[in-house]
């Protein structure tokens, strides 16, 4: 059940991030899963890190550095991504 948690947190910390970025990132949604679990477990020790990994009621500084650092993720690998998979080619 962890993983599959993972999986449903990643998506949805993934999308979120995306939302925040400017612009449209032409990235699979299996690479957002990855980049958002990914992001989901730095922002969650950088929460501990912080001290305010568990406080009282819903722990949105916890979500907004998930949903940053998936963010900078998404916008980092994007380029990279979309130049990798994007590339023309001139028939001559």
């Amino acid at each position: 059940m962890t993983i599959l948690w993972a999986i449903i947190a990643g998506l949805i910390i993934g999308l979120l991030a995306k939302l925040v970025l400017p612009g449209r990132q032409p990235i699979p949604l299996w690479l957002t899963v990855i980049l958002g679990i990914i992001g989901g477990l730095v922002g969650n020790g950088l929460a501990s890190a912080f001290g305010v990994g568990d406080t009282n009621g819903i722990d949105w500084i916890r979500h907004v550095l998930q949903i940053g650092v998936a963010a900078v993720l998404i916008a980092a690998i994007t380029p990279m991504y979309a130049g990798r998979h994007h590339r023309h080619h001139h028939h001559i």
